[in-house]
């Protein structure tokens, strides 16, 4: 492990930035080379670029020699604040999966699209066509702040269009500015550059990266912004959360938590997940500032030693609330005031049918596990394409992997149900209230942090998840069930009212106990569970739910109640933590 200048220790990682000239590298060479793949610099700045090195780990080619060898791909995010894209723009990425990726695009649970088995050889041509239809890969991945993320329906009133404006805003305040990007996939040509950050409040000297500097971030930056009443985005399992404040219809500014996040290894009981921490409030001239702030602590204070430790829940934790706050307070340039209660918070499906507050309807579209594909007999690909086409509605990808189609008549709405049913596409009315709140990462076969089987297993789960709650007598009840195939959380299992993450080669841990408002964490119930074992070691806890439940009572909230006396605990790979991650 290298040394900085100061002294302190920095990983491999934060090397390769350094001597990255701003993210070049290498990448414009190599992807010039016959090299299939990139080595390790060039694999960690290229996630910068919107691009993750992979590798199918289903398929293994022989060299020469007879030795198995990897079959290199990429996958390639693009990112879009708020999940909102024009029908145009959504025809151009369906015709980049046709031509270069896997046939599929895949919507992430932080309202972004994702393309998959994109060969070495095709990559820039892939970055060149997204940035085609205005969109951009850049910060997509890597050590900055990533997709800004927004609850997904349609603006109702004035208050809710400007915190539309702030995502957006926010998104390009942070959004990388090195020349790289264009140099290596556009020629140079500027499609949809961003303005220069003003120079940096900790008077770090003025260059490509104003903000970030040659080090950027020491580990991803997650922000989300969230409506009054609606937690879809799960705002506390975000580094940086902002919910919107609204009196007498007037939006009156914005709550601010921080320091929330997921991932953790396996075993290691230093590593765990943490819910975000109340900051305050700012008003709405401060919003962009107050990001800017967050993002700019975390940068100078955060661990870039060790990267299991270097989120901002770790620097939190280490130091505490009292001296984050008070180091907000010396750097921001506006006033920090107490937080302001606000009503209760769900997470919503937003499927079916729904009025818009403009008068006109949006229709959400469920899609099982983000997978937009054509399928048998399920066409959904193809019978988003069409209605897209003819219709021209705006689309939203939600945090819920679903899209919303927004902007639409009645009739077209019926056109809509044509459509769907003409390409075998189930509406949301006969989809099971458990699985319209079910998600599952990509994991096996290409991710490469995947131990276990996540999407791939995922349905045939559910199919025996909603056999057993029919059994019982439950099956029209709402249940979040959320898969991972790892631990790092990515679609975050850990505030899920059943979590099922991977251990090993068919081996799941469960967690039970987070609930629908998304601001509790589960607790670890059972280790080590066989994919066929999942079903059946929900029985009990399902049963238990069914006869001792109150009124109105859901899964995870029956949970807390019966299993939680005094202050609340979270059991996370043998360690025990308070829900905030402090001792």
């Amino acid at each position: 492990m290298a040394a900085s200048d100061d002294g302190k220790k920095q990983s491999k990682v934060e090397v390769a930035k350094e001597k990255s000239r701003f993210l070049r590298g290498t990448i414009r060479e190599v992807l010039a080379s016959d090299d299939p793949s990139l080595a390790h610099d060039d694999s960690q700045l290229i996630k910068f670029h919107g691009a993750y090195q992979q590798y199918d780990r289903d398929m293994r080619k022989k060299n020469a020699q007879g030795k198995a060898e990897r079959t290199y791909q990429f996958m390639v995010r693009v990112r879009i604040p708020a999940g909102r894209v024009t029908a145009d723009q959504y025809l151009g990425l369906d015709a980049v999966t046709d031509r270069l990726a896997d046939g599929s695009l895949r919507a992430t649970s932080r309202q972004g699209i994702q393309f998959h088995g994109i060969v070495k050889s095709d990559l820039k041509k892939t970055l060149a066509r997204v940035n085609e239809t205005l969109l951009t890969t850049l910060g997509a991945c890597g050590d900055v702040s990533r997709n800004v993320m927004m609850s997904p329906a349609p603006p109702a009133n004035d208050s809710e269009s400007r915190i539309l404006v702030f995502a957006r805003q926010v998104a390009v305040a942070l959004r990388p500015a090195t020349g790289a990007y264009h140099e290596i996939w556009l020629d140079g040509e500027k499609i949809d550059t961003p303005k220069p950050s003003k120079p940096d409040v900790q008077n770090q000297p003025a260059n490509e990266e104003p903000f970030y500097g040659q080090h950027y971030l020491p580990r991803k930056f997650k922000i989300g912004f969230s409506l009054p009443g609606d937690n879809s985005v799960d705002l506390y399992t975000q580094d940086l959360g902002m919910l919107a404040v609204v009196r007498d219809n007037e939006l009156a500014g914005v709550n601010l938590m921080v320091g929330g996040g997921l991932g953790f290894t396996h075993l290691k009981a230093d590593t765990f997940a943490r819910l975000a921490s109340h900051l305050g409030f700012v008003a709405p001239k401060a919003v962009v500032d107050a990001a800017r702030t967050v993002a700019s602590i975390f940068r100078d204070y955060g661990n870039r030693g060790d990267r299991r430790h270097a989120r901002l829940k770790y620097l939190i934790h280490e130091r505490g609330m009292d001296w984050f706050a008070a180091e907000f307070v010396k750097r921001f340039e506006h006033e920090l005031l107490p937080w302001e209660e606000g009503g209760p918070l769900v997470i919503k499906e937003h499927l079916g049918r729904h009025q818009a507050g403009d008068g006109s309807w949006y229709y959400g579209l469920y899609v099982e596990n983000g997978r937009i594909r054509d399928g048998d007999p399920v066409r959904l690909r193809s019978a988003l394409r069409t209605a897209v086409a003819e219709l021209k509605p705006g689309l939203v990808f939600t945090p819920q992997q679903n899209v919303l189609l927004t902007g639409m008549s009645v009739s077209q709405l019926d056109r809509l149900d044509g459509i769907l049913e003409h390409f075998g596409v189930p509406l949301s009315g006969t989809i099971s209230a458990a699985r319209k709140l079910s998600l599952a990462c990509p994991a096996m076969p290409t991710c490469g942090l995947a131990i276990a089987e996540s999407e791939r297993v995922s349905p045939p789960l559910m199919d025996q998840i909603e056999a057993l709650m029919d059994e019982l007598g439950i099956g029209d009840e709402p249940l979040s069930v959320r898969m991972t195939g790892c631990p790092n959380g990515c679609v975050r299992p850990y505030t899920a009212e059943i979590g099922i993450v991977g251990r090993a080669t068919d081996s799941y841990d469960i967690y039970v106990g987070g609930q629908l408002s998304g601001d509790t964490l589960a607790d670890l119930v059972t280790e080590k569970v066989p994919l066929s074992g999942i079903s059946e070691s929900l029985r009990p806890l399902l049963t238990q739910w069914r006869d001792e439940r109150q009124a109105g009572e859901g899964f995870g909230s029956y949970h807390q109640r019966v299993h939680h006396q005094g202050p609340k605990l979270v059991v996370l790979t043998g360690a025990k933590l308070p829900v905030d991650g402090k001792e």
